[in-house]
């Protein structure tokens, strides 16, 4: 046994056998992208493992995106799991399995599903009602149908980009003043953020078939963070009657490390108290009511300053209710389709997930070169966290390309 080996990871650490979060990464001497495993301060090249010890699941780890594995279906998942947490801490397997450990700073992240549709919600009334108040001063904050239905609208999967990933300053129509009777055009003066949480969906379900409340865990693979960046002086110009559109298409980030369901089992918990009472599909308060919340505490960093925490616990609508309404119509769901819950935010000042909220309105937004880390973590077994991994990324000056390799 070396001395430090990297299986040894500390009792109750956030990455530790009780989290396990799937990304796909480069490994060092430049192998293609695999599927890895977030262990520690180390990333488990999965495909080399499984190939040296003759896993039935070789094929699935060693694809180039999570995709195949994600559409494998919830026995799968759990089968991959329980195998790589053996490998992981099954002395039987320390020879075989510490050679393909590197350190989480050597290895190259990638993209880890390729993303099909998109759609974002809305889904904090806290959020919600504070939007209200500013967006439409004088009128009921929370609009007729917000307690029937999560309200949400399609995205652009095209400009979901891995965390790390460069943001451009948006340009786009916005008026100078509220009482301007035109549009002026330019750089957006209002940049924002919106900290969520987005669920991605593994196996597909059929056109014209709903996918059931209860049927949650057998479609949804897991969850990342997500900053659905914002241009808050476009929004408010174009979104009536339809809803936003270049006010938020131009970036959306999200973590690369997936955390599956499986992982956040203690973080379950029941959503907030329903004060309308719910369609059938949606309800969630009868004889099969299930804790479908989830206690995710995540955190906003603006150039390394903690300016929020917001709480998911309070989130009014769940994942659970996401998926059925959005299949409801007959829609269908793909592997590699994402849904996120819209901003986070609590009741309290410091809780909210959005500057709009923060400053109501009035700024500062964020300038060019800042930088904005969203983190957050979840209960796990016997009082250890969860890490979820972060999502990042900086502001690039309107015009700005990168540079060529």
């Amino acid at each position: 046994m070396s001395e430090h080996s990297p299986l040894d990871v500390p009792e109750g650490d956030p990455f530790g056998p009780h989290n396990l979060p799937y990304g796909v990464v480069s490994t060092p001497g430049g192998t293609a992208p695999r599927v890895g495993v977030r262990y520690g301060d180390f990333v488990l090249d999965t495909a080399a493992v499984a190939a040296a010890l003759g896993s039935p699941h070789a094929a699935l780890l060693a694809a180039r995106t999570l995709a195949p594995l994600m559409a494998a279906g919830r026995p799968v998942w759990q089968a991959v799991r329980a195998e790589v947490t053996g490998w992981l801490t099954d002395p039987a397997h320390r020879a075989a399995v510490e050679p393909h450990l590197h350190e989480v700073d050597r290895v190259v992240p990638h993209m880890p599903f390729e993303v099909g549709d998109y759609v974002d919600f809305y889904s904090s009334e806290h959020h919600a009602a504070n939007v209200g108040r500013i967006f439409r001063p004088g009128e009921e904050p929370l609009t007729p149908n917000w307690k029937h239905l999560p309200i949400g609208y399609h995205g652009r999967s095209g400009t979901i980009v891995p965390s790390g990933t460069p943001v451009v300053r948006p340009a786009g129509q916005r008026r100078r003043a509220a009482d301007d009777p035109g549009p002026v055009f330019g750089p957006s003066v209002r940049l924002d953020i919106e900290a969520e949480v987005g669920f991605v969906v593994g196996v597909p379900s059929r056109m014209g078939t709903p996918v059931p409340r209860t049927a949650f865990r057998d479609h949804v693979f897991g969850v990342c963070l997500v900053n659905d960046w914002s241009a808050r002086d476009v929004q408010p110009w174009e979104q009536r009657p339809l809803g936003p559109h270049q006010a938020k298409s131009f970036a959306t980030s999200i973590g690369t490390w997936i955390t599956p369901l499986d992982a956040l089992e203690a973080a379950r918990v029941a959503p907030p108290e329903r004060t309308h009472p719910l369609l059938p599909y949606l309800d969630d308060t009868g004889p099969d009511a299930s804790a479908d919340g989830y206690d995710l505490r995540l955190e906003v960093r603006i150039n390394g300053e903690t300016v929020s925490r917001p709480p998911f616990a309070s989130m009014y609508w769940t994942a659970a209710q996401q998926l059925a309404h959005m299949t409801v119509n007959g829609a269908s769901v793909r592997t590699g389709d994402l849904y996120a819950s819209g901003t986070v935010s609590g009741p309290e000042p410091d809780q909210v997930g959005s500057l709009l909220e923060l400053t109501k309105g009035e700024g500062p937004w964020l300038e060019d070169g800042d930088t904005v880390l969203i983190d957050g973590w979840a209960p796990g077994p016997n009082g250890v966290r969860i890490a979820l991994g972060a999502v990042g990324g900086q502001v690039k000056p309107a015009g700005w390309t990168p540079p060529r390799d």
